[in-house]
C-alpha cells in the first residue's frame, strides 16, 4: 500500500455561526468566498431565514420601501452553507457543542470546530408598568410592518368615530428614545401620516400628535451636538413634541405618564430606548464583560480577561467588545452597522488565514461618518468631519445605505422603490388583518354553528 493510499482523509473544519444578521451573513459570505466546501463546512443559526438591514426600517414603516426589499434571504445569498432556522439555547465551548431550539420539535446539539458569536443586541426593555403589554419594538422588519399598519389603522378608526376623546387617543403617537432608531422612525412615520391626512375627511395634520421622549439632553448624539440641535429644531418645527431629560414612568392601558409630570392618552407606544447584548450570551461559557458582551481581541478572536486567546471562538458586532484601535480614549468599537459589516468581513478573512496557517491582522477602522434621515428630503450627515443638512444629507443617507445593502438584486429593487415613491404618492392601505388571517373564516364557521338546523 502506498503512502498516499494509507494517508487518512483530511478532516473538514466545521464553522458554526450563531446569528444571521450583519455579522453572520457577511462573515459566512467572506469565508465561503475564500474557501470551498471541501475546505470548510459552514452552518448559520438564526430564528429568521433572512438578514434585516435595520437602517431601512424607518422607510419601510413609512411606506417608502417595500418591506421584503430591506431583508436578504440567507438561502439565496449563502450558497454552500447550511441554514439552521432556530434559536441558540446554550453554548458549551469547552465541549465544542451548541444547543439549538427550532421553531418546532425538540432541541438538538450541533458540534463545531470554530464558532462565530454574532448574536447582536436586543431591545433594552425596562420594568415600566404597562410597557411589556403595550409597547412596540423597532428592531425587526415585522415590527416596522406592524407599526405602519397600526398607525394607518388608528387613522382609519379615528376618521370613523365622533368621540373626540377617543379620537385624540388614537391620533397620539408616542416614541421613546431619541437615538438613530427613535428619531428616524418618528421623522419618517410623521411624514407619512401627515401626508395621508389628505385622504381623510375629518382628520387634518393638526389633529395628529407625535411625542418623542428622550432621557438625555439631546437627540441623535451619534451625529454630534451641532447636527443634533439642528435635528431637534427641525422636528419641533414640524410640531413634534420632543421632551428632553424626560423618562417614561408608566403606560398602563395607554395612559402615558412622564417624569416631568405630563400625562396623556395614547394608543401607540414605540420603544427604541437603547439595546443590550443578547441575553443568550449568559448561557455560554465564553468570557463576558461587565455589560454582557463577549471579550474580543482586535483580531476578533475571543479572549479571556487577561487577553489570552480562547481557541476556536470568534466574535464581532453589537454583542462583542472589540477594541477600537482608531479612536484613542475609546475602549471598544461603537455598536453600529458600519462597524458590524466591516468586522464581519475582517473576521472572515482572519478565520481563513488561521485555517491556512497564515498570520492574522488587527481590525482597525475609523468611522467615515454618520448619516440620518428625518423624512423625505430631510436629514443630517457628518462625513469625514464635514457636516451636511437637509436634502443633501438625506440623499447621502440613502446613497450610503443603498451601497451597503448586499446584492445587486436588492440595490436595484430599493432604487426602484424610491423612484416610484417620488413619482407616485405613498400607499396608505393598512394590512393589519394579515396578523389575523383566519378571523373571517372563524366568524363564518361560528355563524354556521349558530344557524338554526345546523
Amino acid at each position: 500500500m502506498s503512502a498516499a493510499t494509507a494517508r487518512s482523509p483530511r478532516k473538514v473544519p466545521r464553522v458554526l455561526i450563531l446569528g444571521g444578521g450583519y455579522v453572520g451573513l457577511h462573515a459566512a459570505r467572506q469565508i465561503r468566498k475564500r474557501m470551498g466546501r471541501r475546505e470548510v463546512a459552514i452552518a448559520v443559526v438564526d430564528p429568521r431565514p433572512y438578514m434585516t438591514y435595520q437602517p431601512f426600517l424607518p422607510e419601510a414603516a413609512a411606506g417608502s420601501l417595500e418591506p421584503r426589499h430591506v431583508v436578504a434571504s440567507h438561502r439565496r445569498l449563502l450558497r454552500g452553507t447550511t441554514i439552521l432556522t432556530g434559536r441558540v439555547h446554550s453554548l458549551d465551548h469547552a465541549a465544542r457543542r451548541a444547543t439549538i431550539t427550532p421553531a418546532r420539535g425538540d432541541a438538538y446539539t450541533v458540534g463545531y470546530d470554530h464558532v462565530v458569536v454574532a448574536l447582536g443586541a436586543v431591545a433594552r426593555v425596562l420594568p415600566i408598568p404597562g410597557l411589556a403589554e403595550s409597547g412596540i419594538g423597532f428592531k425587526q422588519i415585522e415590527e416596522a410592518i406592524s407599526l405602519r399598519n397600526h398607525v394607518v389603522t388608528m387613522m382609519d378608526q379615528a376618521d370613523s368615530i365622533w368621540d373626540e376623546q377617543a379620537r385624540r387617543r388614537m391620533l397620539t403617537f408616542t416614541f421613546v428614545g431619541g437615538g438613530f432608531a427613535g428619531s428616524e422612525a418618528i421623522g419618517e412615520v410623521e411624514d407619512m401620516a401627515r401626508e395621508a391626512c389628505r385622504y381623510y375627511d375629518s382628520i387634518s395634520p393638526e389633529d395628529l400628535r407625535f411625542v418623542l421622549v428622550e432621557g438625555t439632553g439631546r437627540i441623535l448624539p451619534e451625529v454630534g451636538a451641532d447636527l443634533g440641535r439642528y435635528a431637534l429644531e427641525q422636528l419641533r418645527k414640524r410640531n413634534i413634541d420632543v421632551r428632553l431629560n424626560t423618562f417614561l414612568e408608566s403606560c398602563v392601558d395607554g395612559h402615558i405618564v412622564l417624569s416631568d409630570g405630563t400625562a396623556f392618552e395614547s394608543d401607540t407606544l414605540v420603544w427604541t430606548a437603547g439595546v443590550k447584548a443578547n441575553p443568550v450570551l449568559g448561557q455560554t461559557d465564553l468570557p463576558l464583560t461587565e455589560n454582557g458582551r463577549v471579550r474580543a481581541l482586535p483580531t476578533l478572536q475571543v479572549c479571556d480577561a487577561d487577553g489570552r486567546v480562547v481557541e476556536g471562538a470568534w466574535a464581532a458586532g453589537d454583542c462583542a467588545a472589540v477594541p477600537d484601535l482608531s479612536a484613542p480614549g475609546i475602549t471598544t468599537c461603537a455598536p453600529t452597522a458600519q462597524h458590524a459589516i466591516r468586522q464581519a468581513t475582517h473576521l472572515g478573512k482572519n478565520m481563513t488565514h488561521l485555517l491556512a496557517q497564515e498570520s492574522l491582522e488587527d481590525y482597525n477602522h475609523r468611522d467615515l461618518g454618520t448619516v440620518a434621515s428625518l423624512g423625505l428630503y430631510k436629514g443630517v450627515a457628518e462625513v469625514l468631519g464635514l457636516k451636511f443638512r437637509g436634502p443633501l444629507a438625506w440623499f447621502m443617507h440613502r446613497t450610503y445605505h443603498m451601497s451597503a445593502m448586499p446584492t445587486v438584486n436588492r440595490k436595484v429593487r430599493i432604487v426602484l422603490d424610491w423612484t416610484m415613491a417620488l413619482l407616485f404618492r405613498r400607499d396608505i392601505v393598512a394590512l393589519g388583518r394579515l396578523q389575523t388571517p383566519r378571523e373571517e373564516f372563524l366568524q363564518a364557521a361560528a355563524s354556521m354553528r349558530s344557524a338554526p338546523g345546523s
